[in-house]
Formats: structure tokens, sequence, C-alpha cells
């Protein structure tokens, strides 16, 4: 049961009010102000917020039913458009304009590398992310798959160490080559007169490109690619140094630039508990002091912050590099309420909540003595979920009003608007137009903007299977009309251009071989699993200018509006028994392993073992496209709900057997009555009729009767 105080007038969850009052809160804003702000804000936009989500519940409705009247009839292009224009789905493309945001820190606006994405609520997990800004590229190819086999068990293994370095080499001949010289065949490396010398048995050589040197830190010799630094750890004590000719022990790689501290579908926060762990990690990451203490293989270890790195230039100048990511925050979208704060007894939009208290404690890292994060004074906002040109201007005017609450300049907040949701790909110029001097983000994300396109089209008819959606024309529009339109408007230089996630964590020699095409697409970020995988993904940024990518795809014609919006239709395609029933088979299972997860243990993210034993990286959008896809087949007679039925129950014994490790598991089967399994079923059942599809509504019903129950 939770315990309220109140506070200008807002009845407000007492865990709430005790962290804002006596750790949050800085900068001179004190409780009275911040809590009149608070509550005025709410009454302001309150009404707004639902009227939004009551103009995506019409617009659906329309879409709908024009949908059904023309059932059976091949898609018309021309027609679609012209009554998505009329009923104001499509807006008229703006005048031209040019994205102005100021004072973007350059791991934002200057320098392509990964983005990693971290659930805010871990702190270990949150550290470690942080501190993913270096990382050891002998590490990343050693222990993962990126390499042919494997280390042998009991200790190093020379073979597996030399594989390793063959690779490392290799790759410094690719992008940091020497003139003359193979990094392989040097006996030393060093800095003499301003410029890097590596020593060969027969000469000393220079790199080929001179500037590619960026300084010394005792013996350790640092370079810089496209913008990232390398450095080449000198240390002939080590096992590996030892070894080597160079005595090179280790090659540190730049990895990433920037995290995301993810408040939205990587967690799973349902009630003012939740939140307050959440932002109390999230306050701790911009004071400074977050600390986390845990157990790993028997020892016990802790995390904090690392700290910055510094190196003489070769000018002799001391230069003091960041040692951590830039952190941005996602706060969550515009459709959940929270009861954490009541408004006249009702519970209040959490998107709204977020708003205020991510960037109130971000004001730590603003003030004096500040700068850990940012340094250019900005606090850095993902924004997901929005449909639209008018619900980003309802981002403007709140994140404006938090501005004036704290008493922060306007745009202190940079705004990621994220372009998951299909009114706002086919709207993404006039959306940007509404915060054009605070958007610093913006980027695809395959799994949210399926699930949206399914549900947006969901009358249409019967979708194609999921692992043909990435073979569709709108998926290929959308992806190149993210980049054409961040690009049109100026936003390389000022901010990110970005891609989605690498899903499959454990496949790290397939991500070397696939991810390359993010930053090729003309994207200088990219999101990443883990922060062995952001330094594997560094690679693919040495390799890649992404500048003169941009400058490449300027000149090209813009993605087809005509081919975003077309619907991933079966068309009349007869599918084979068999290829339905594995459809079924693998969308059960996928949301049986996650929804188990989220609903009894409160886990929003980790790697679930798919259908073939195969973990991959699951999150809410993973979900959103499984269940509105089963729901669309139902709804169009692919499938039947004794065929659902059917898998659930025969799935959740799987799921069961691939979590028998897990002390905290608690099976599904055979009762199959328990709150995740329910939920489960009725993300399938009822999805066409949740709203937008998000499967957050269920989810958070059940997790609050498991959390009741617990009590």
């Amino acid at each position: 049961m939770t315990d309220y105080v109140e506070r200008a007038g807002l009845q407000v969850a007492a865990p709430l009010a005790a962290l804002v009052e006596g750790e949050v809160l800085t900068g001179g804003v004190t409780p009275d102000r911040f809590w009149r702000g608070y509550a005025e804000m709410l009454r302001e936009l309150v009404p707004a917020n639902h009227a939004l989500l009551e103009r995506r519940d019409a617009l659906q409705r329309q879409i709908d039913d024009w949908h059904r009247a023309r059932r059976g009839q091949p898609h018309d292009g021309a027609a679609y458009q012209a009554f998505l224009r009329e009923i104001g789905y499509l807006v008229p493309e703006p005048a031209p304009f040019a994205i102005a945001t100021e004072n973007v820190d350059p791991e934002l606006a200057q320098v392509a590398g990964p983005q990693l994405v971290v659930p805010v609520g871990n702190a270990r997990f949150a550290l470690n992310a942080a501190n993913a800004r270096w990382g050891s590229l002998y590490d990343a190819l050693y222990g993962t798959d990126a390499l042919p086999g494997q280390a042998a068990p009991g200790g190093y293994d020379p073979a597996r160490g030399a594989q390793v370095i063959a690779w490392a080499r290799a790759h410094l001949d690719r992008v940091a080559p020497l003139a003359g010289a193979s990094w392989a065949e040097i006996t030393g490396v060093s800095a003499r007169d301003g410029r890097l010398v590596a020593l060969t048995p027969g000469a000393e050589v220079g790199l080929v490109d001179p500037a590619q040197f960026a300084g010394t830190a005792g013996e350790d010799v640092f370079l810089r690619v496209n913008g990232l630094l390398i450095r080449l750890v000198i240390d002939r004590t080590t096992a590996i140094g030892r070894d080597d000719a160079a005595g090179i022990s280790d090659v540190l790689l730049e990895s990433a630039l920037t995290a995301i501290q993810d408040f939205e579908d990587s967690v799973a926060a349902v009630d003012a508990e939740d939140k307050v762990a959440n932002y109390r990690n999230w306050l701790g990451l911009m004071r400074g002091d977050l600390v986390e203490t845990f157990t790993k293989n028997g020892r016990e270890m802790t995390r904090r912050l690392a700290g910055d790195v510094t190196y003489t230039d070769p000018q002799g100048n001391q230069v003091t590099h960041p040692g951590r990511a830039v952190l941005l925050v996602r706060n969550v979208g515009h459709l959940m309420t929270t009861d954490a704060v009541l408004l006249d007894g009702q519970e209040t939009p959490e998107g709204i909540m977020d708003a205020l208290m991510t960037v109130a404690a971000a004001m730590h890292d603003l003030g004096t003595g500040g700068g850990r994060n940012s340094r250019t004074g900005s606090v850095y906002v993902v924004k997901p979920k929005m449909h639209g040109p008018e619900e980003v201007a309802f981002a403007e005017r709140l994140y404006g009003m938090v501005e004036r609450i704290l008493g922060l300049p306007a745009n202190t907040v940079k705004l990621g608007v994220m372009d998951e949701e299909r009114r706002t790909s086919a709207n993404l110029a006039a959306c940007l137009e509404q915060v054009k001097d605070r958007v610093v983000f913006i980027n695809t994300g395959f799994l949210d903007r399926t699930g949206d396109e399914i549900h947006t089209s969901m009358e249409a008819g019967p979708m194609v299977p999921k692992a043909r959606m990435k073979d569709q024309q709108w998926l290929a529009a959308y992806e190149a009309g993210n980049v054409d339109v961040g690009l049109a408007l100026g936003l390389a230089g000022r901010g990110q251009i970005g891609k989605g996630m690498w899903a499959k964590p454990d496949d790290m020699a397939e991500m070397l071989e696939a991810k390359i095409g993010h930053p090729q697409a003309g994207a200088n970020t990219a999101w990443v699993p883990s922060p062995t995988a952001a330094t594997l993904h560094a690679t693919h940024y040495h390799q890649v200018a992404v500048g003169a990518v941009q400058d490449s795809l300027r000149a090209r014609a813009r993605a087809s509006l005509d081919a975003l919006l077309t619907p991933p239709l079966l068309a009349g395609e007869n599918l084979s028994e068999a290829e339905i029933a594995h459809e079924i088979d693998n969308s059960c299972q996928s949301i049986l392993g996650y929804v188990v997860r989220w609903v009894d243990q409160g886990i929003g993210c980790s790697k679930v073992p798919d259908i073939n034993d195969v973990a991959l990286m699951e999150d809410r959008a993973t979900l959103r496209i499984s269940a509105q896809h089963l729901a669309n087949w139902l709804k169009h007679g692919i499938i039947t709900q004794a065929q659902v039925e059917e898998s659930l129950a025969r799935m959740a014994v799987k799921v069961d057997a691939q979590n028998a490790g897990d002390a905290a598991y608690r099976p599904m089967a055979p009762g199959l009555e328990g709150a995740a399994f329910r939920a489960a079923r009725d993300l399938i059942l009822t999805g066409a009729e949740q709203p937008s599809g998000y499967t957050e509504p269920l989810l958070h019903a059940a997790r609050r009767e498991v959390k009741a129950g617990a009590r």
C-alpha cells in the first residue's frame, strides 16, 4: 500500500517526496517551487495529453474503417494517401528550415561511434554502460565468437592470443597503416619530435597519415581514426606484452561514445517503488557517486564511474579525454499513467513525471563542479513512441515547462526523437520542425516500427511472416527516409542519426559482418547490447568515414512516401501448414519467455532463449511485434484461437525447461493460471484492441498483481 503526502494539492508517494526533497533538488530549486510548478504543469498538460491519446484512437478507427470497406481489393497507394491527408494523418511538408540545436557535446554532434542502451534500474549494468567509453579489443576478440574457435580452458591460451593479436594488427593495417611496413612486423613503437615512430627489423617507419598520431601517456601510444581514439598499451611485464615483439599488451578502443540510460522498454517499473529506485540510479550517475557491489565468480566486486584519460598530444599539451560515455536518458512515452503522483485522486501521466524528475536530477551535472557528463551544459533526453507532429509539439511544450520550473535556460534539454511509429515516419520533417532548436537525435528501430506498422494496418489484411518483414518495401523506405530527412534538415554536425539494436549479444562474428551496414547507410551511431559489442562495433567506425558517406547521400532522391505507406500484406499468398505452425510456435515461445520474467521477476530486458535456444536480447519492442503479428493473423483467419492456446500450452513447458536453472523462476505449466501466462495470452487474443498495439497496459496490470500478492 502506497503512503502519500500532500504537496501543492498533489498526492505524492512518500518515498518519491523524500527522494526529491532530500536528494534531487539542487541549484536553488526549493521544494515549494518544485511541487507548485509540478502541480501547475499537470493541470495544464494532463488534458492535452489525454486529447492526444484520443486523437490516436480516432485516427486508428478511421483507418480501420477505410481498410474494412476495401477488404479484398488491391492496395491503392494514391487513394490511401489522399485519405490519410484528408483525415490529418499526413500533414503538409513544412516550409524549408534547418535544425539549429546548439551546445551539443562532440560525442553526439561530431564523432561517429556506437551507442549502448541499458536498463537504468540495474545499477551494475548502468555503470558498465557509462564506463563502456573504453574497451579492450583483445578481450572482445578473445572471449567471443568474433574469431573462429575458442580459447582453451585453464588460463591464458597463447594460441588464441596469437589469433587475437593477428586480427588486431591486421585491423590497424586497414585503418592506421604504417608507411612501408605492417603493424605485425614492428618491434617497438614510440614518439619522437611530435610524430609516431615504429621500429622494424630493418628501419624506422611512421604512419601513412601522420595526423593519426594523437599522443602518448607514459609508454602508451594514442592513435586517432575518424575521430575515435585507439590506445596501444605498452607493458612488457604482462604475459601478453612480454611475448610481443613491440611490447603491446593490449589495444584499447574508444567504444561507446554515448549510452542511453533507459526508463522505458528495457525496465519493468510499474509503481512508485520501482520509479524511485530508477530515479535514484540516474541521480547517482548525474552526481557521479553511483556505486554497486556484487559477487561475480565467487569474488566481491565494486563498480563505480571511471575516471578520465590523460595524455600528451604531439605539441606537448596535456589533454584530458573523457573516460565515460555521454549519457542520455530515455523517458517513457505519452501513454501510461503512474500512481506515484495523483491529481484529484487520479493517476497522472508517467511521461510528465519522468520529464521533471530526470531533468531535475541531471542538474547535479550542470552545477558548480559538474560536467561529469555534458561538458556543454546540456541534458539529453530521448523521447519514444510519439505519433506525429502534434505529439512532438507536446514534448516541446513539456520540456520547456520543465526548464522554467527548474530555472534552466531555454533548450538546456536536448531531445532525441525516436522515429518508431508510422505517423512520425510519414511526417518526420514536420515532427522535427516542432523541436528544431533542441533536437539532437533521431533513429530507426525495426521492432517497434514493425509493431506499429502491423497495428496501423491491422484491418488491411494478413501480414507476411515476421522473417520476411525486413524484405518489405516499407522498411527500406523507412530506413533510407530517416537518414534523408536528417541530412536534409542539417542534423549532421548537430546531433545523431542512428540505427537500431543488434539483438544477438552472443553472435559477435555475425555482428562484425552485418553491422558495418549501419555506418555505411549514413548513420553516425547505432545501438549495441553490451560493452563488448560496443568495442567490436567501434571497428566499423574506423573503417567507414560516416561524414563522407553522408556527403555522398545528400544528392540522392528522397525515399518514397508511397513505398513507406505500403502495408506488408500477404496479398493472397497461401502459406503451408508447416510455415504457419512454425510462426505460431516461434512467436508464442518468444512472448512467454519474455513476459514470464517481466511479470514474475520485474526483469525488463534480458537474454531470452528463442525457440532454437539461441539467446536474443529482448525488450518490450520485441514483444510488441510478436504479439501484434499473431493478433493480425488471428483476426484474418490465418490461425485460430485454438491453435494459439495449444501452442502457448506447449511453449510454456519449453520456456519452463529453459529457465530450470533459475532459482527465482516460477514455472507456468501445468497450471497455466499465473498472471504471467494470462498476460501473454491476452497480448495475443486482445492484441488488436490494445492502444497502438502497446504491451505496457497488460504487463503493468499483471506485474502489479504479482507484486501485490507478494506483499
